[in-house]
């Protein structure tokens, strides 16, 4: 993606020439390590822990976790690949938790820094809502997170230790991150959305906004029959595993691409008018990241080889991943142009 960009500066003053604006005084200032940012940073390092050994130790051959009879002893290879990856991403959010924290992030481009936390945004958003929603229908109605008769795919307290550390790392890094952007780019979600001038949203907004709302009829369509029980487009496989965390979990992806079109329209035609600027760009930011990309991984997940017919994501489903990543692109890069255009 594309976010927003440092705004160009003057050259730094002269002595007596002034003082410096908030970006100048961010870069040239020493290093402040409050203890709050220390203990953000060490819960989003340790919060990694779990998930990192689990996954090393599969990829070294353990089975820790994993039942008899559980799919990811079927294909080795492709697992220990896909772990491999899964490493990678999660030990992303370790350098992006030093870089939030330590002098040197503050010289590292906006695009190369906005890039990762949008993803990892994206990726844990939806988890950090799911999760504890299962939980509660799992309380409250009984339901099993397991089809009954059907082998186990994971032993029930990995999702538990894993997903609990996905939560804690999207409130830790998210809190850096908010911290980190309210030194260094405060001045753009600043005020009310009716005070902006009418050519500060661009063409890029509106064209992108409109683009996504017309997509996202189709995969918010798709997501809320699903989560209302039609299996519409739904492999026999995916049928025959439903549980109240699919419905669930249906309900909350066609949320998020409300969320993210919302987001995107309330900033592109600046509706509602007393309502904060950095609202629908919240909306519009974290939107985009759960839309696109768990778009990018269904999707991905969908087009491996591997599987009997009826096993594999169906025609329809995949096409669903497709405009959800779609719909997540444009309105991420929607945003990104309006945020260019603030910083100038």
């Amino acid at each position: 993606m594309s976010p927003h960009s440092v705004p160009r500066s003057r050259p730094f003053p002269k002595a007596g020439a002034g003082p410096r604006t908030p970006e100048r005084r961010l870069r040239g200032a020493p290093e402040r390590h409050s203890p709050a940012r220390r203990l953000l940073r060490a819960l989003t390092i340790a919060s990694c822990v779990p998930y990192l050994s689990l996954k090393i130790a599969w990829i070294a051959g353990s089975r820790i976790g994993i039942p008899d009879g559980s799919v990811l002893l079927e294909h080795r290879g492709l697992m220990a690949a896909a772990n491999s990856v899964t490493v990678l991403m999660d030990g992303a959010v370790i350098v992006l938790a030093l870089l939030l924290t330590q002098a040197w992030g503050r010289r590292v481009p906006a695009w190369l820094l906005a890039t990762p936390i949008w993803i990892a945004g994206g990726l844990l958003a939806p988890i950090m809502v799911g999760f504890p929603v299962q939980l509660l229908t799992h309380a409250v109605t009984g339901a099993r997170s397991q089809p009954a008769g059907d082998e186990p795919f994971l032993d029930e307290w990995v999702f538990g230790v894993v997903y609990t550390g996905f939560i804690v790392q999207g409130l830790a890094l998210g809190t850096l991150f908010v911290l980190y952007a309210r030194e260094r780019w405060s001045h753009v979600w600043r005020g009310r959305i009716w005070d902006l001038p009418g050519a500060a949203t661009g063409r890029t907004l509106k064209v992108t906004a409109v683009a996504a709302a017309v997509l996202a009829l189709f995969p918010a369509t798709m997501r809320l029959l699903w989560a209302c029980g039609a299996t519409t487009g739904l492999s026999a496989t995916r049928i025959e595993q439903r549980t109240a965390d699919f419905y669930v979990l249906e309900g909350i992806s066609a949320l998020f691409v409300a969320v993210a079109v919302a987001g995107a329209l309330l900033l592109a035609f600046r509706r509602g008018p007393a309502l904060q600027l950095k609202v629908p760009l919240a909306m519009a930011w974290l939107g985009s990241g759960a839309v696109g990309c768990w778009g990018i991984w269904l999707l991905i997940a969908a087009v491996l080889p591997g599987g009997e017919e009826g096993e594999r994501a169906s025609g329809l489903m995949a096409l669903t991943y497709a405009v959800g990543m779609i719909v997540g692109l444009l309105v991420v890069t929607g945003t990104a142009s309006f945020l260019r255009r603030r910083g100038a």
